[in-house]
C-alpha cells in the first residue's frame, strides 16, 4: 500500500505537468510497478452480477484512460472491480492537435479534445492477447475513425476483432471530439448501428459459445424526446446496458477560471449533476431490467451511492483522480460498504432506484 504523504506528493508533482503529459507519466508509472496493489478485500455485498459476468464491486475505471489497453491488470490492482480499454479505432490515428485536455482545479473539472487518439486495433489485440490467462473483467470502447467512409462498419469491425477477448462492449457514439458522431445518436441513423452490431456480436456467439454484452455509450446532451427514442431503440435491438454518460458539451457551473471555454468535452464534478439527472430519465425509460453504468462526477463514497440510488447498476470514473488521487478508490468502497450498513441493506441492488424519481424531475 502506497503511503498517503508519498500519494499526496506524487498527486501534487503531476499537476506541475501538463495534463496530457501528467497523464502520459502516470500510464508509465503503472506499467513500471510504481504504483503497487492495494491490500484490500471487497465487502461481499458489493459484488454486482450482471450478464455471465460478475464484478467484485461496482466501481470501474472509464473509457479514456487506458486507451490503448497498456495497463488493465494495473488498474485492477488498484481496487477497481473492472476497467475499460479505448476509445479503439480500426486503424491509429493521432486524434487533435496539442494542447488537448485541460484541467480546471476551480471546477475540480476537466476539459478534452483527445478525438479518439489511439494505437488502432492490432495494437490493443496483441496487449489483450498477452494478458489472455489473467483474471478480471476488461471491457472494450469501440469507435470509428475520423475519416471512416463507413462509421457503421468500423463498429462491427471492433466486435469482430475483440469478441473472443472483451469481457463486454461498448458502442461509443457520444464523444463530442469526432465531427459527426453524436449524429449516431438520431434514431435512423442508430437503429441501422445497433441492428449491424448486434448482429456481429451474434455472428460472433455462434463461432466462440459466448453471448459478449454491448453497451452503448449516451451523451449527457440529448433532447428528451431523443432519449426516449435512444431507449426504445436500445430495447427493441436488445442491447444489453447502457452507459451514462459521456462528456458534456454544456459549460453550465462553471466558475470561469482557468480554460472554462476551450472546445471538448467537460468531465468531473461539473458534469455530476447533469449526467445523474440522465441517468435518472434513462432508468425511468428502460425500466428495472435494462444494466446502465452511471458515470459523470463521481467524487466520493456520497457521489457514488447517489448514482446508484439514481438508477445505476454499476459506475465509473476518471476525471476525479486527476484531484484526488487512486485512494479515492478505497475512500468509495469503504464508504458504499458503510451506506449499506447505515440503511439495513444486504446488497446495492436493494438500494437502486431509490432516489429515480426525484432526479429524474430535476431540470437539468
Amino acid at each position: 500500500m502506497i503511503p498517503p504523504f508519498l500519494e499526496n506528493a506524487a498527486l501534487k508533482g503531476l499537476q506541475y505537468l501538463d495534463a496530457e503529459t501528467a497523464h502520459r507519466a502516470t500510464i508509465l508509472a503503472l506499467k513500471s510497478g510504481l504504483m503497487p496493489a492495494r491490500r484490500r478485500t471487497d465487502d461481499p455485498r458489493l459484488a454486482v452480477r450482471l450478464w455471465d459476468l460478475t464484478f467484485p464491486n461496482p466501481l470501474g475505471m472509464a473509457a479514456g484512460f487506458d486507451k490503448n489497453g497498456e495497463v488493465p491488470d494495473a488498474l485492477l490492482k488498484l481496487g477497481f472491480g473492472y476497467t475499460e480499454a479505448g476509445s479503439v479505432t480500426p486503424r491509429p490515428q493521432p486524434g487533435n492537435p496539442r494542447p488537448r485536455v485541460f484541467r480546471l482545479p476551480a471546477d475540480e473539472g476537466v476539459i478534452n479534445r483527445y478525438g479518439f487518439n489511439n494505437e488502432g486495433h492490432a495494437a490493443l489485440r496483441q496487449r489483450l492477447e498477452a494478458r489472455r490467462k489473467q483474471s478480471g473483467i476488461v471491457g472494450i470502447n469501440v469507435g470509428a475513425n475520423k475519416d471512416a467512409a463507413d462509421r457503421i462498419a468500423d463498429y462491427v469491425a471492433g466486435i469482430t476483432a475483440f469478441a473472443d477477448l472483451a469481457s463486454y462492449f461498448t458502442v461509443n457514439i457520444s464523444s463530442p471530439n469526432t465531427p459527426g458522431l453524436r449524429d449516431l445518436q438520431a434514431r435512423s441513423a442508430l437503429a441501422d448501428l445497433l441492428t449491424a452490431v448486434i448482429t456481429a456480436r451474434d455472428a460472433s456467439t455462434q463461432k466462440l459459445g459466448r453471448k459478449v454484452p454491448v453497451l452503448l455509450k449516451i451523451a449527457p446532451d440529448v433532447a428528451d424526446e431523443d432519449l426516449r427514442d435512444i431507449v426504445e431503440e436500445v430495447l427493441a435491438k436488445e442491447v444489453d446496458g447502457l452507459i451514462v454518460s459521456n462528456t458534456t458539451i454544456g459549460r453550465e457551473g462553471l466558475s470561469g477560471k482557468g480554460p472554462a471555454q476551450e472546445t471538448g468535452g467537460l468531465s468531473g464534478k461539473p458534469l455530476f449533476r447533469k449526467s445523474t439527472i440522465m441517468l435518472a430519465r434513462a432508468r425511468k425509460l428502460a425500466g428495472p431490467d435494462l444494466p446502465i453504468i452511471g458515470v459523470g462526477g463521481i467524487d466520493s463514497a456520497e457521489t457514488a451511492w447517489t448514482k446508484i440510488t439514481a438508477g445505476a447498476d454499476l459506475l465509473q470514473l476518471y476525471s476525479a483522480l486527476v484531484f484526488k488521487g487512486v485512494g479515492l478508490i478505497d475512500e468509495i468502497l469503504s464508504g458504499l460498504s458503510a451506506k449499506l450498513d447505515q440503511h439495513g441493506l444486504a446488497s446495492l441492488r436493494e438500494a437502486r432506484d431509490a432516489n429515480v424519481d426525484a432526479w429524474a424531475s430535476e431540470k437539468a
